[in-house]
């Protein structure tokens, strides 16, 4: 058994500089950029505290942009063989999450547990 539960949306952003996009995405959403995040230099930058029950996060990709949602799993490789499953395909392997696929052609990841290391209690079970 393992669980998972939606963690994310990645606002992936084609750019050098996510200061702009910081700048946008945080009045559109009236979340504050995260005080330790330097949007000019990161690759990642967290809008509002990233305790929220859906995190909102900046991406520098090399990709156009596009929103993808990530999936947080306390077994990142069952999960992944659950939604293969469901028609899910694997894209890519980064460090220890995987890039998937849906059959709709959206692209998501599924991802180690963000807060604290655990998934929260009320996380989907499966079997």
């Amino acid at each position: 058994m393992h669980k998972s539960k939606l963690v994310a949306a990645v606002i992936d952003c084609q750019t050098e500089d996510l200061t702009e996009a910081a700048r946008f995405w945080s009045a559109a959403l009236g979340r504050t950029v995260a005080a330790s995040d330097n949007p000019a230099k990161d690759k990642y930058v967290t809008l509002g505290s990233g305790k929220e029950e859906l995190i909102v996060l900046l991406q520098k990709v090399p990709h156009p942009s596009r929103v993808h949602l990530d999936i947080e799993s306390d077994d990142v490789e069952q999960e992944v063989k659950r939604l293969e499953a469901l028609g899910a395909k694997r894209v890519e392997q980064i460090k220890t999450w995987w890039v998937m696929e849906a059959p709709t052609g959206h692209r998501f990841c599924v991802v180690r547990p963000q807060r604290d290391g655990t998934v929260p209690d009320d996380a989907n079970e499966w079997s």
